[in-house]
């Protein structure tokens, strides 16, 4: 018996009839994660926490390029679809560090990974968030990953595939089309980044202390980058 879970269609633009009907059916049985440890490229930092960053990646470029990836099957050769998906919620310095692996972390438990896999559709990438994010953060995994999945949940987005189908795209027309999705945001809110063929990978959208949507203080690619948008299945 399968556990499913279909996610409703999410309004993209005010006013638009399109919308992004997304499903995901989550298997009776899921992997296991591996543990996910500091090491000498990624070591623990401990620091305070000066902002936070909401990263979301469009799985529609993810799994043109990781199809035949076993590890990414469930989100891209299982059945189901996804538009944008939830990377993590990242605590982030006052300079150019930022925390991480703050503190060792257990294992995460089933009913914690089958609880947000729709979101992260990758037990082991919800293990290495925990480990390396949500260790900074003081909180549980559960309260961690409810923050992170709030967050995500009342996000809107542009029309996606009106996006994939024109060539005039840039990394500033596309903040512009998604803060107008999201009221009071603005495009200096957010990093849009992308991969080395110019292929919209992910946008990181900046938030303060209390979790509200802030100016972004840096980074990104700059406004006027051409951007190309994978089409949604």
């Amino acid at each position: 018996m399968k556990w499913q879970l279909t996610v409703l269609a999410l309004t993209l633009v005010a006013g638009s009839a399109d919308a992004q009907a997304l499903s995901c059916t989550i298997p009776s049985q899921i992997d296991r994660p591996r543990p996910d440890t500091p090491d000498t490229r990624t070591p623990r930092r401990i620091l305070p926490t000066a902002s936070y960053t909401l990263a979301i990646s469009w799985a529609a470029e993810y799994c043109h390029g990781n199809a035949d990836n076993p590890s990414a099957r469930f989100q891209c050769a299982a059945g189901n679809r996804f538009g944008f998906v939830l990377h993590g919620l990242w605590p982030d310095g006052a300079g150019k560090d930022w925390p991480q692996y703050c503190q060792s972390v257990p294992l995460l438990s089933e009913a914690t990974i089958r609880a947000n896999l729709c979101a992260t559709p990758s037990v082991q990438l919800l293990q290495h968030e925990w480990a390396k994010h949500g260790s900074c953060m003081n909180v549980s995994a559960d309260a961690y990953f409810k923050r992170s999945t709030g967050l995500f949940a009342a996000l809107r987005f542009p029309d996606m595939t009106a996006l994939a189908a024109r060539r005039d795209v840039t990394v500033g027309s596309f903040a512009a089309a998604f803060a107008r999705a999201n009221p009071g945001m603005t495009p200096d809110m957010m990093r849009v980044t992308a991969n080395k063929n110019g292929w919209l990978d992910e946008v990181w959208l900046c938030r303060d202390l209390q979790f509200r949507a802030m100016r972004c203080a840096a980074g990104g690619l700059p406004a006027t980058t051409k951007l190309k948008v994978a089409r949604p299945s």
